[in-house]
């Protein structure tokens, strides 16, 4: 894809009201603003769920703890992150979704992938690495790419295949949420910090290196 058609592909795509104006279901509770990160060289998706409050807020993707602590699993910083040239950020919900009664943020919005992922990836170049940030993205980006989930497989269950996953072109990373909630979920799993982590950065280095 040209500069120019990502350039007004992002222009559409940060207008859209669907959610607002053409809902399914309850509307989006507050203005929309979309939070993504696409350049026409990047060779690297992260795949994530939805922006939260503070992206929301800055229009930046994953500025925030759980941010710091995905960078620090990709062994990158900020610079390299943001550099669309370098790094895709496309999450399966373009906005933040607001919060549940709980104060915990809502699934990412339906009508993003609706009407928007399938064409934004039919358009955007072949990633070489995408890392699947949570259920929703692993859900749909291993669908697209050929692989075939249980219904209740979850997060735990796809990320403990990540050797398989990650050994298919695009080579696919899925990973939890790098929320401080799944502390526990990791401690439990020491496997992901020593032999994940250490793989993840290697192929992110491979990609990102000028």
């Amino acid at each position: 894809m040209t500069d120019a058609a990502i350039t007004a592909l992002l222009a559409e795509l940060r207008a859209c009201r669907i959610c607002v104006e053409r809902p399914d279901g309850a509307p989006l509770p507050h203005e929309p603003r979309p939070v993504l990160q696409l350049g026409p060289r990047a060779r690297l998706l992260v795949a994530g769920q939805a922006p939260g409050t503070r992206a929301h807020r800055s229009g930046q993707p994953f500025t925030d703890p759980s941010g710091d602590r995905l960078r620090a699993w990709m062994g990158i910083g900020p610079e390299i992150f943001y550099d669309p040239a370098r790094v895709a950020v496309v999450p399966m919900g373009f906005c933040f979704p607001g919060l549940d009664a709980a104060g915990a943020d809502l699934p990412p919005r339906p009508e993003c992938q609706k009407n928007w992922h399938d064409a934004l990836f039919a358009a955007a170049q072949r990633f070489e690495v995408i890392l699947a940030v949570g259920r929703y993205a692993q859900a749909y980006h291993l669908a697209r790419c050929g692989y075939e989930l249980k219904k209740r497989a979850g997060v735990g269950d796809i990320v403990g295949r990540w050797r398989e996953f990650s050994a298919g072109t695009p080579k696919i990373f899925p990973l939890p949420h790098p929320s401080w909630r799944n502390h526990g979920w990791l401690k439990r799993r020491p496997w992901f910090e020593a032999e994940l982590a250490p793989e993840l950065k290697r192929e992110v280095a491979r990609l990102v290196s000028p």
